[in-house]
């Protein structure tokens, strides 16, 4: 997953700079290999405070978001065809997606917006 990530973004395999990875303390992350693997890769990974329920909350919220509004309403027949679909869903959730929490703007608007005015 964090190979592809970086290749998606990047079109290589590693990032051009440091990049910080936030993920939550599951042994999947934390496993001595997987932060070797992100180190190679150019990435650095961050974890989210144990019991913080702020970052468990934002990270909850999306996943619930991107299975409301993409995964529910899409033809799903098998995990070949979620995965051909899922840089979709976050493009345009980043793109087009209105957050409240936003003044109802997608997430890049919102910093477009703020750029424009800074």
């Amino acid at each position: 997953m964090l190979l592809e990530a970086v290749e998606r973004r990047f079109g290589t395999h590693r990032a051009p700079e440091r990049v910080e990875v936030l993920s939550d303390n599951g042994s999947a992350y934390t496993a001595k290999e997987t932060r070797i693997f992100a180190q190679q890769l150019g990435l650095k990974s961050c974890f989210t405070p144990v019991k913080s329920p702020q970052s468990n909350g934002m990270s909850e919220a999306f996943v619930k978001t991107l299975k409301r509004d993409y995964a529910r309403v899409n033809p799903l027949p098998d995990a070949e065809n979620v995965l051909s679909l899922i840089g979709d869903w976050i493009e345009d959730y980043n793109e087009n997606h209105p957050h409240s929490g936003l003044k109802w703007k997608s997430p890049r608007e919102f910093i477009r917006a703020k750029t424009e005015t800074a």
